[in-house]
């Protein structure tokens, strides 16, 4: 499991790596319950969550114990609080996770979670993701974009993110964030978050 905690702007991020074998499980959980009529079922995500996109997905408690999924959240939710506080972490709740299945010219706009932690990974990525309408341009098709502050002297305020499928970031809850709408292409742009909390006096501690 490959591992890496970096600090783009103020709080610190981590980039970890899901195994080939969860990316399955993930994808065919998505699979089935898309299979399903979602509409206002306990499953349906869609009325609940910022997106403006095809299809949301709660994950349910069963799913997240038997697939390993939750043990991979807190097993790098651990390593990432034992690296940057030095402490051990005892609480870990998740309050929610669901899956989001994005297709071309929908998006996700600026906002925030709730809980202490939160998170979001790849099952699923567009070989293409599009081209810009003018060549100069930086491409932020598809891209997640992380936002903290604003921009001054030597201090960025964004962190742009180019989803590859196995890729896990995670990041404190009130970090606001958007993903771009993508063009030229019927594939689906797959990901999954959680929502958690964690221990009060390793959240609210200054140090």
């Amino acid at each position: 499991m490959s591992r890496k905690v970096f600090k783009p702007f103020g709080p610190t991020i981590l980039k970890a790596k899901m195994n080939e074998e969860l990316i399955e499980k993930l994808n065919n959980y998505t699979d089935e319950k898309s299979k399903e009529n979602l509409e206002n079922s306990k499953y349906d995500a869609g009325n609940k969550l910022a997106g403006n996109v095809s299809q949301e997905i709660y994950i349910d408690e069963k799913f997240m114990g038997d697939s390993g999924f939750g043990q991979f959240l807190f097993s790098e939710v651990s390593n990432w609080i034992s690296q940057t506080k030095k402490r051990k972490l005892k609480k870990f709740q998740i309050s929610a996770s669901w899956i989001v299945r994005q297709y071309q010219n929908e998006y996700n706009p600026i906002h925030m979670h709730t809980g202490h932690i939160s998170g979001v990974g790849y099952t699923k990525v567009p070989a293409n993701l599009g081209n810009t309408k003018q060549n100069n341009k930086p491409n932020k098709n598809g891209y997640l974009q992380l936002i903290h502050g604003s921009k001054s002297f030597l201090s960025e305020s964004v962190f742009d993110i180019l989803p590859e499928v196995g890729d896990f970031y995670f990041f404190p809850h009130y970090l606001m964030h958007a993903v771009y709408p993508f063009c030229d292409t019927n594939e689906e742009r797959r990901s999954v978050s959680f929502n958690a909390f964690l221990d009060d006096d390793i959240y609210f501690s200054t140090h």
